[in-house]
């Protein structure tokens, strides 16, 4: 049998993680340092490595998938393209004026973000929609031609189209597109909103289109850099990238609508969750991804992750909320419903101007690094507080690929932290351990109780290099009981990626009450979505039998500004409405504590979600366990609870194959380890998932 591989690629603030999966059933991993001057590098080291360790040809890799920061980085930095927006006469300011919303009320300090389209960048054209589709005022196509001269002599890169009520009848926009492209050429990127958001709410609408035209030339030459890379070393197998809502979608299409992929990397670890739950039996969880330089969590139901089209980015923040807004640019996209925080084990340690012990949000990511990489770096870090502590190995990690200095680590922490503070170095270690769990905890929190979820009735997915770290200190700060780290856990979200399967979606504003729709109506507005999503998956090459439909609508009560969204079954059964209703009222109890049967119900979208059905096994296996280490290694390990340094095991994964243990012991692995204090034990499940619990 010939030995194809599928290569996956997840780059990090501090490491980029590859990992190749054969046709065979093994998996190779490595973990290579970031490259941020061209983050191609250092998937190129990557790949070349792992090819190199098994002795295979670039061209038995069949396929490559990509999880991204390029798209969130560009935004969070700036950096994005010189952007103008062309929209409906006397709607330049849509973007500017928002929800009027603030994310901290009563912050006297709140700077709204500047919009990545300048208002001098605006431009107004002579047109109207009416909601109902039908025009009051027809497309002044003349006007198009001074606006075009006036893009080219400002200097502008990118271009977004965003007119009032396009969602109800496209054709100006179309046609505005059309006229610009001729005009303007090919240099000059190009987007609308209906075909990146076809939905009501103009602002929302409208920024996202303009974050995409923004974020367009830059993703675009990056793929298309990545492309280059990786076919001169003779890896041309097709490329994919993760979106932010989980699925993969060609490099070509992301380069259309790289709004899609703002959260490709934290997708990534949430999709291997889900696929290593369902196949081991854990339904309801909550995903814990701890990298160098953010911590993230997400909640999976039922075996299906949660997903949210609330999201904004930029001024500083990612976030999903419906009710914290105004602090970033508004996304309406599909996102996986994830919550990220700025800790990590990169995130420098300082005391504030009132003595107060902080931990992050900034990062001293790969280059220099925490100070016990001794690369140069003199803050103190998380890392730094973990080798302290004993937690970590105090030579080296990734199997000894990354040397340490504890000594450098203790100087750092001592002098910056321990001596100002009047504490000793064990304090002043476990005190920044302390607190960056209590911030992860918060990560928890917005995903689940801040939605109506009690995260007891969840099993916590530890992973991540440093989330199997401090997962079980941020269980015991909720009362979780149990914590599962499954195999790989530093490299699981590029594991992830070879579980995405291709996935296209759109959606249709339909907006109107339940009672005044019939089921011929609903299966007409799915027809047409099933149409645009079966020639979105035709163009990723899948196949007309390989495709698979999920329906979805957006429901609200009339009067209420925002939807919440229910499944819908394939195949529109009798009694759908009612159905639909019910489902609704459910949903609404779950999230808000209430509902009532007596409040009329509005649908207001509908989605149609296809899935490419025929590429490859996406089902999750156990790896190979490895051997047992010979004779049990002993190390001084600092517990808060105990109050002072015991001898505790350091064991390796398959150490845990003879049954349970009890805490306290390390376990250390190529990409991981994994804390187990006092009070839990630890053991291994069929699928080689360490699963620490509370001790009886």
């Amino acid at each position: 049998m010939t030995i194809t591989y599928r290569l996956g690629a997840d780059i990090g603030g501090t490491f980029t993680d590859v990992v190749l999966r054969g046709n065979d059933e093994t998996i190779h991993q490595c973990k290579v340092s970031s490259t941020p001057a061209d983050y191609s590098l250092g998937i190129l080291n990557g790949a070349q490595e792992l090819l190199s360790r098994v002795g295979a040809d670039p061209a038995q890799v069949s396929e490559i998938i990509h999880a991204t920061t390029v798209a969130t980085n560009t935004v969070l930095e700036g950096k994005g393209a010189k952007t103008a927006l062309v929209t409906t006469r006397g709607f330049r300011d849509v973007v500017e004026i928002g929800r009027l919303r603030v994310p901290q009320l009563y912050d006297l300090n709140y700077v709204k973000p500047v919009p990545l389209a300048l208002r001098r960048h605006r431009y107004e054209v002579s047109e109207r929609m009416l909601a109902d589709g039908s025009v009051l005022v027809p497309l002044a196509e003349a006007e198009l031609t001074t606006i075009a001269a006036e893009i080219r002599a400002a200097g502008i890169e990118a271009v977004a189209i965003s007119f009032l009520h396009s969602y109800a009848n496209p054709d100006h926009e179309a046609r505005a597109f059309a006229l610009l492209a001729e005009a303007l050429g090919p240099d000059i990127y190009l987007t609308r909103s209906t075909e990146v958001l076809p939905e009501i709410r103009e602002y929302e609408r409208t920024s996202t289109v303009v974050v995409n035209a923004y974020l367009g030339p830059v993703v675009k030459r990056y793929l298309l850099s990545l492309e280059r890379r990786l076919a001169s070393a003779g890896l041309a197998a097709p490329l994919s990238i993760v979106q932010s809502s989980g699925g993969a979608m060609s490099a070509r299409a992301a380069a259309e609508i790289p709004a899609a992929i703002i959260e490709s990397g934290p997708a990534a670890g949430v999709i291997a969750a889900a696929n290593l739950g369902r196949a081991a039996g854990y339904g309801e969880i909550i995903t814990f991804d701890m990298g160098g330089t953010t911590a993230k969590a997400a909640m999976i139901e039922g075996g299906e992750p949660t997903r949210t089209t609330e999201y904004e980015v930029g001024a500083g923040i990612n976030l999903s909320s419906k009710l914290v807004k105004g602090g970033g640019h508004s996304v309406k996209m599909p996102f996986i419903d994830v919550s990220e925080i700025g800790a990590g084990g990169g995130s420098i340690v300082r005391l504030d101007a009132g003595g107060a012990l902080r931990v992050g949000p900034d990062s001293a990511g790969s280059s220099p690094g925490p100070a016990c990489y001794d690369l140069g770096g003199e803050d103190p870090t998380f890392t730094d507080a973990a080798v302290v502590l004993g937690y970590l190995n105090p030579e080296h990690l990734a199997g000894g690929a990354v040397a340490l200095n504890a000594a450098k680590a203790r100087d750092a922490l001592q002098a910056r932290v321990a001596g100002p503070a009047g504490l000793t170095l064990d304090q002043a270690a476990s005190g920044v351990y302390a607190i960056a769990a209590a911030t992860m905890m918060r990560a928890v929190k917005a995903v689940s109780t801040y939605r109506g979820r009690d995260p007891r009735d969840f099993a916590l997915f530890a992973f991540g290099g440093n989330g199997p770290l401090v997962a079980v200190q941020v269980a015991e700060l909720l009362d979780m009981g149990r914590v599962v780290v499954p195999p790989s856990p530093g490299v699981f979200s590029a594991l992830g990626l070879l579980h995405s399967q291709t996935r296209r979606e759109l959606t249709r504003t339909v907006y109107r009450p339940l009672a005044a729709l019939t089921p011929e109506a609903l299966q007409h507005g799915l027809d047409a979505l099933r149409e645009g999503v079966a020639r979105a998956l035709a163009d990723e090459g899948c196949a007309p039998d390989a495709m698979r439909f999920q329906i979805e609508a957006d429901l609200r009560y009339v009067g209420q500004a925002y939807e919440l969204t229910v499944p819908v079954a394939a195949e529109l059964p009798e009694g759908i409405l009612d159905a639909l209703g019910a489902a609704f009222h459910g949903e609404h109890a779950r999230t808000y504590g209430h509902a009532s049967d007596e409040d009329a119900v509005e649908l207001v979208n509908l989605r149609l979600i296809g899935l490419r059905a025929d590429s490859g096994d996406r089902t999750f296996r156990a790896p190979p366990l490895g051997t047992p280490a010979r004779g049990t290694h002993h190390r001084k390990v600092h517990f808060a609870a105990l109050g002072a340094r015991v001898a505790t095991p350091v064991l390796t994964r398959a150490d845990l194959a003879g049954g349970r243990r009890a805490g306290p012991l390390i376990v250390e692995e190529y990409d991981s380890t994994t804390v187990v204090p006092p009070g839990w034990g630890a053991e291994l499940d069929a699928f080689t998932n360490i699963v620490i619990t509370k001790e009886a």
